[in-house]
């Protein structure tokens, strides 16, 4: 039976897992299950190209009874960023599905590429100032969006809607962005800002608790890179962002602003003691 990543306790604990081979890829995951791990961030492009099977994703995907979210970002531990289709990397994604996985992640700039490096359209929302990156508006876009959520949902599988915008956004800016994503019937919404002083930091605080608020059909995450951003990641999940991403041994490949894992679970743990 599938798992479900969207119907978990939050916040989620989601070990980010960035490996070359299956192999590889199961050990990072016992570890981080002892750890504390509550579910896994697979980076379905980080494997080499021989192990982008439906077989080998499958040995991963069955190694833990906790859910996992695939993701194709176009990276590799070693060599960055690479290009290839829309078309190529939608598959790789549906693969997974295809090998049992739990949920995928779908980045707002699916099937129109252009948008993925900065906002391409007319300006009539106002999370559209500041060019915000992986931001789409157009309708045939948006079309095809929901029919490839409506296929995953078919096969049994959870879809969370990822935007990576970028630049610093208001209160107001996120929660319209938030209610436009909910329109495509993910079953998670996930955006990432900018915050860069003290006081984006404070105002991210805030967007956090009105978005709990605001969104009620999907579970909602967001969080800020970005110089002041780091601490977001932490203080969000316990306003209500739904997951928490962490590294539980960096390497390689890794995100280092990702909070490292065991320190992560034991300030969760430690804090719910106190409430």
């Amino acid at each position: 039976m599938r798992k479900s990543f969207a119907t978990l306790q939050a916040p989620v604990c989601a070990a980010v897992i960035r490996e070359k081979t299956p192999t590889q890829a199961i050990f990072a995951i016992k570890n981080a299950e002892i750890n504390g791990a509550t579910a896994f961030d697979l980076h379905l492009s980080c494997l080499e190209e021989k192990y982008r099977t439906v077989d080998c994703i499958k040995s991963i995907v069955e190694c833990t009874t906790k859910p996992m979210l695939g993701l194709n970002y176009n990276i590799t531990v070693d060599k960055g960023g690479y290009e290839c289709s829309e078309e190529d990397r939608i598959a790789l994604l549906m693969m997974a599905v295809d090998a049992g996985i739990a949920a995928v992640d779908f980045q707002g700039y699916t099937y129109d590429l252009p948008s993925r490096d900065g906002y391409v359209g007319k300006k009539k929302y106002s999370f559209t100032t500041n060019n915000p990156k992986e931001v789409v508006t157009d309708e045939s876009i948006i079309k095809k969006q929901k029919e490839l959520i409506d296929k995953v949902h078919e096969k049994g599988a959870e879809v969370l809607l990822s935007c990576h915008p970028n630049v610093f956004m208001t209160k107001a800016q996120i929660i319209e962005l938030a209610k436009f994503l909910e329109q495509r019937n993910p079953d998670i919404i996930k955006i990432v800002t900018l915050c860069n002083t003290d006081e984006e930091m404070i105002e991210a605080f805030d967007t956090m608790v009105a978005l709990k608020k605001e969104i009620k059909s999907v579970k909602i995450h967001f969080h800020c890179n970005g110089k002041t951003g780091k601490l977001t990641r932490i203080i969000n999940p316990l306003l209500g962002a739904y997951m928490i991403f962490c590294v539980d041994n960096y390497a390689e490949g890794h995100t280092v602003d990702q909070l490292h894992l065991k320190t992560t679970v034991d300030v969760i743990e430690g804090i719910n003691k106190l409430l």
